[in-house]
């Protein structure tokens, strides 16, 4: 099977994990639960849920409701950030994954509400593992650490947070690093560690997955600086020039764009070859991660 049919195969599990993890529409809050499945159903490439599987699967198959818990847990935490991020006061998108952004389907304060109400709900559902497999709480409970760790503010929230005081500023490259390590690899970095985490690897294996993943992140977040200055609207679906708009440093406009695509090269080959060195049989994962590194949209 060629790697594209995996890919969609994959995706398509993660829809079906995703909609039996929503909750049902019901009683006066209704109406938000709607919203967070219009915020949570919108397509996208679900990379964190599928890493998060594949890097479980380099080391032994785990419990599968448990791992579908945190993968369901991690894509709602990702979506929750997107939500935000488009807000208003934030970078004031109009466009996510081909159409209207939350807010401005639903306005703004329940754009807000809708992030507060997903992120939470994360959190619910990766518990529910403690419920229904109590004898591997310990592993859950390392799990969830990881998870809380990389979508707070030594994670993904930090680099927003360092994101938006430094819009309008010019930034150096070590900066510009810290926010792309946390707002972006961090939860690539949670994805790949609660998958080793929960496939039984080790502790270095685990430090291991967390490299690869950084390195995997950054490249990304390169990419997607050159993507908003050399696609469009229809491919990328989001919108373009977001960055010049907001008036944000990127590695384009620290380094022009061959340099930013050599920073990409490097940082990919460096992932790829960590990989290698673990020992297991990574073939679809190592594609996958090229596959994110070099996309197109």
């Amino acid at each position: 099977m060629s790697f594209e049919k995996q890919l969609q195969s994959r995706v398509a599990e993660v829809e079906e994990i995703l909609k039996k993890a929503l909750p049902e529409a019901t009683g006066h809050q209704r109406h938000m639960m709607e919203v967070m499945a219009y915020s949570l159903m919108s397509g996208g490439k679900r990379i964190r849920p599928i890493l998060m599987k594949e890097s479980s699967l380099l080391f032994q198959s785990p419990t599968t409701p448990i791992l579908e818990s945190f993968m369901a847990a991690i894509e709602m935490i990702h979506t929750y950030s997107l939500v935000h991020d488009d807000l208003p006061a934030m970078d004031n998108d109009d466009y996510r994954r081909g159409r209207k952004t939350t807010h401005k389907v639903y306005g703004e304060d329940m754009g807000i509400l809708a992030g507060d109400a997903l992120l939470n709900y994360a959190f619910e559902t990766a518990t529910t593992a403690f419920e229904t497999h109590p004898h591997q709480s310990i592993v859950i409970g390392k799990a969830l650490k990881v998870l809380a760790d990389k979508a707070g503010i030594w994670g993904m929230i930090g680099g927003q947070v360092i994101d938006i005081e430094s819009t309008g500023h010019e930034i150096g490259q070590e900066v510009l690093d810290e926010i792309y390590v946390l707002k972006t690899a961090a939860l690539m970095e949670g994805a790949m560690m609660i998958g080793g985490i929960l496939g039984g690897a080790t502790d270095e294996e685990v430090k291991t997955l967390e490299d690869i993943a950084r390195k995997v992140g950054v490249a990304f977040q390169i990419q997607d600086d050159i993507l908003d200055v050399t696609s469009t609207l229809e491919v990328l679906g989001k919108s373009i020039h977001s960055d010049e708009k907001n008036q944000k440093t990127t590695y384009v406009t620290l380094k022009g764009l061959e340099e930013a695509g050599e920073d990409v090269k490097s940082l990919s080959n460096q992932a790829i070859h960590q990989l290698r060195g673990l020992g297991k049989d990574a073939s679809f994962l190592e594609e996958l991660l090229l596959y994110l590194i070099y996309r197109k949209s």
